[in-house]
């Protein structure tokens, strides 16, 4: 099938076209976690056509995540994930390279991989991770967006430290407690709630990847119960232990 015959339902967008097609052929991404954010934002990022995503994750897949995973099925339980979701990714485009990366990453590893990547996305489920992230993705001057979902809520945000604004660790300091912070497990989450972040997350990576808007430096917040968004916009915070000893 001619790259024309997949993508062009996306070519034939103004903002896109022929040159943006070849755009995000020669991109990449890393995902960070495929749970119920990776688990949307990864097939439409790999169906987009992009040249190469890296997904990482420690976990296998529990009968649980059926319920949002989606790129799992019931023959995946106790799989690893990582060998599941590229498994069913290469079988959505085999045009694009997925690389699985296995977890858990330490900090010089994961620092490696953000600078292999254009744009980053986090879709863990725990502070700590965040954190991890963030601080990479500041070393390394790459992009990241954050999402997370819990309960009927979720939230996106995207952090570009070349265009200034803040850094993740702005918004939520680093707090050596925030491992015990809630988690979907004991609140809840319902799957089409973390499905629209995560979808979310994909659409701004692209946007990012073709020059489209500035989303840094925003915070969205969403309340699925009664479909209302509230947007916040976000200060860099001067004595931030991240990014607040690199600016001028």
């Amino acid at each position: 099938m001619s790259d024309l015959a997949r993508y062009r339902r996306q070519i034939v967008l103004r903002e896109v076209g022929v040159n943006g097609q070849q755009l995000l052929r020669d991109s990449s991404v890393l995902i960070v976690g495929v749970g119920g954010l990776g688990c949307a934002a990864a097939p439409y990022l790999v169906g987009a056509g992009l040249g190469r995503v890296l997904l990482t994750d420690i976990d296998r897949v529990d009968v649980s995540n059926l319920q949002r995973q989606l790129l799992y099925r019931q023959d995946d339980v106790g799989r690893d994930k990582l060998a599941a979701a590229t498994a069913t990714l290469r079988a959505l485009n085999p045009e694009c390279q997925i690389e699985a990366l296995a977890g858990p990453l330490d900090d010089a590893a994961l620092l490696a991989a953000v600078r292999r990547v254009d744009v980053v996305l986090d879709c863990s489920d725990n502070f700590p991770t965040r954190f991890a992230v963030n601080r990479a993705c500041h070393a390394a001057r790459r992009p990241l967006v954050s999402g997370a979902a819990i309960r009927f809520e979720g939230q996106i945000a995207v952090f570009d430290l070349r265009r200034g604004g803040p850094c993740y660790a702005c918004l939520y300091p680093d707090d050596p407690h925030a491992d015990a912070a809630e988690t979907c497990e004991e609140a809840g989450i319902l799957g089409p709630v973390v499905g629209t972040i995560g979808n979310l997350q994909a659409l701004s990576a692209i946007k990012l990847l073709l020059g489209l808007g500035n989303e840094a430096g925003t915070l969205r917040l969403w309340n699925a119960l009664d479909s209302q968004w509230r947007t916040l916009k976000l200060r860099h915070e001067p004595r931030c232990p991240v990014c607040g000893l690199s600016r001028h």
